[in-house]
């Protein structure tokens, strides 16, 4: 959205060359419908590879920018317009409701554009996103924890997202299912054999931060925990687990 810098965190630029475009999670969706209360024009602020402007009931217009993101996005019933989160192009009050999903990380100043988020909505303002002091806990760790820690340094403090929001603010947690079609890490918290694809890797922009030897480190070492049974040992309870609640989090604001 913003200028950002190559350095692992919130300020990052982009998410990097992405291979495989997910698919938003039709059951994550439900959860941002419920978040927006059924408001008939809202905002989505970065709509781009994770759109998910399926989860509005009303109509949408999209803040895409002009970056690499608004290059992949998919082609959305929505109208779209290329601005940065920190100055939109919007009367105060002009929405019902406005929408940040899994993109908040990628702005270089998150302040700024959750409260200009603030001043265009009249209701509420709903941001998905990953709490970074959760992410740490995922089983990825065991195999890659330059990735987890990447993820952990991008992503702000939830407590930073609902102190620029301002108003009554509510924080939920938001359960991943054990097949869930978004690109992030913990999609796969019961499918370990899918990470070793590197296009699915490449859908998670933290792998992008890391060098080679990481990534062949994972590769080699999850391999063989896979051949010898040691993951499963270890995590296999996983595999059975419909829903997972790791660090994907839901913020809804009202003033």
């Amino acid at each position: 959205m913003d200028a950002r810098t190559q350095d692992g965190t919130a300020a990052d630029v982009g998410p990097g060359p992405i291979a495989r475009r997910p698919r938003p999670d039709p059951r994550i969706a439900r959860f941002v419908a419920e978040a927006l209360d059924g408001a008939r024009t809202v905002l989505d602020v970065g709509a781009g590879v994770n759109a998910q402007e399926g989860a509005a009931d009303g109509a949408v217009t999209a803040v895409g920018g002009s970056g690499p993101g608004r290059a992949r996005r998919p082609a959305l019933p929505a109208r779209a317009v290329d601005a940065v989160a920190g100055d939109l192009p919007y009367a105060d009050g002009e929405f019902d409701a406005s929408m940040t999903l899994f993109d908040v990380h990628q702005w270089s100043d998150v302040a700024a554009g959750l409260r200009e988020m603030r001043r265009v909505t009249r209701g509420p303002v709903v941001v998905l996103a990953r709490a970074p002091e959760l992410v740490r806990d995922f089983w990825l760790g065991a195999y890659a924890p330059e990735v987890l820690e990447t993820e952990a340094r991008r992503h702000p403090p939830v407590r930073d997202l609902t102190a620029a929001l301002g108003g009554t603010g509510r924080v939920r947690a938001v359960p991943i299912p054990l097949d869930c079609t978004d690109g992030f890490d913990e999609a796969y918290y019961g499918r370990p054999e899918m990470l070793l694809d590197p296009a699915a890797r490449q859908a998670c922009s933290a792998w992008s931060f890391v060098g080679d030897e990481v990534r062949e480190h994972f590769d080699r070492t999850l391999r063989r925990d896979l051949a010898s049974g040691a993951w499963d040992r270890r995590f296999g309870h996983l595999r059975t687990e419909p829903v997972y609640e790791g660090s994907l989090v839901l913020v809804r604001a009202i003033p």
